[in-house]
């Protein structure tokens, strides 16, 4: 019989972008990674709630290319089972004169949704994938109901704080990383 703990994963989608990207210096792009093995990876021998990936869709005005690999991205997400892409919304604005696109609302969504379904009883153990330290509060909170609080963070890239307040802490290396593409 397989362990009972039910477990929720969460994922800063734009952070594990940004971090993989860097870490493989743009040779291997983080639209590859398959998040079908990687899930099996974090869950083992545990049951499986659903995995949440935080995300905002690209502007197709500005470049129709990316908008559709991101797209293509999304679509191969969608056919994961027990997973819920959750899109928030990108906003545009001048740095130094130039046109950038930034992510909003991702971070406060996730942080809701771990907080909310931990006091709804959805899941024993969150498994938070981030390396972003704004997290804590919403960690403390998961923890204050008996919840578990897992954290992945990368060889690169990790949060001390994070993960100092979680129950578990996992580094990826960049060899570990590279399991999950195809």
């Amino acid at each position: 019989m397989g362990n009972k703990d039910r477990v929720a994963i969460f994922i800063d989608g734009s952070n594990h972008y940004h971090i993989v990207k860097d870490m493989f210096n743009g040779k291997i792009s983080p639209n590859d990674f398959n998040f079908g093995k990687f899930i099996k990876y974090l869950v083992g021998n545990r049951k499986l709630v659903r995995t949440y990936y935080y995300s905002a869709p690209l502007d197709a005005a500005f470049d129709q290319e990316i908008y559709m690999k991101q797209q293509k991205f999304f679509d191969k997400l969608g056919r994961i089972q027990n997973f819920k892409l959750v899109l928030c919304r990108m906003q545009k604005v001048k740095i130094d004169g130039k046109t950038v696109y930034q992510v909003k609302e991702d971070d406060i969504h996730l942080a809701v949704d771990m907080v909310k379904l931990a006091y709804n009883n959805a899941y024993d153990t969150a498994i938070l994938v981030s390396s972003d330290g704004d997290f804590v509060p919403a960690v403390r909170a998961v923890k204050e109901v008996g919840k578990n609080i897992e954290n992945i963070g990368f060889e690169t890239k990790f949060s001390y704080h994070l993960r100092q307040e979680c129950d578990d802490f996992k580094k990826l290396s960049k060899k570990e990383v590279k399991l999950f593409f195809d």
